[in-house]
């Protein structure tokens, strides 16, 4: 059942990825019962999913494990779009209102707003939460923080992506 994140409990969500991330599956598995458990916890989640950079070429993001649906964005550049920048900046990004963003890769005309989290090991993005709301301004006081422990709680199980070259 759906609840609205004005109200919904984090610490009870926090509890539940917690368990998620410590069963005996695989990272993949880990993050698509997490991106389903935030979609179908958070009235205003329509679109979560996980973009993980490419170990190959290291300034490229490649769609992971998401619900929701489909996406044209299945490899996104460092610098390109929301996602790309939370990557290249190694920094959050929530954008309230999409249409006010110049560098903004539109997934659906039914998105209005985005939250992009990257996932570290060390000092390094290998990976992001990415999430897309149909409404604009959706985002309730402390998400950011609620979304950066998820992601915090993701990292230990990534492989250290070691040196870059």
């Amino acid at each position: 059942m759906k609840r609205d994140s004005k109200t919904t409990r984090f610490p009870e969500l926090l509890g539940r990825v917690s368990e998620i991330v410590e069963q005996p599956v695989s990272l993949a598995g880990k993050l698509q019962e997490v991106a389903a458990l935030l979609k179908e916890d958070v009235d205003h989640y329509d679109w979560v999913g996980f973009y993980l950079v490419d170990q190959l070429k290291k300034d490229e993001l490649v769609l992971g494990p998401f619900v929701g649906e489909p996406t044209e964005h299945i490899r996104i550049a460092f610098g390109h779009g929301i996602c790309g920048q939370a990557a290249e900046r190694k920094e959050t990004f929530m954008v309230e209102d999409v249409s006010r963003e110049t560098n903004y890769l539109s997934c659906s005309p039914d998105v209005k707003s985005e939250i992009v989290v990257p996932i570290f090991v060390g000092e390094e993005v290998v990976g992001e939460l990415d999430i897309d709301s149909h409404r604009i301004s959706p985002f309730a006081a402390g998400e950011r923080e609620f979304l950066e422990k998820v992601c915090d709680m993701l990292s230990g199980h990534f492989k250290d992506p070691g040196p870059r070259t």
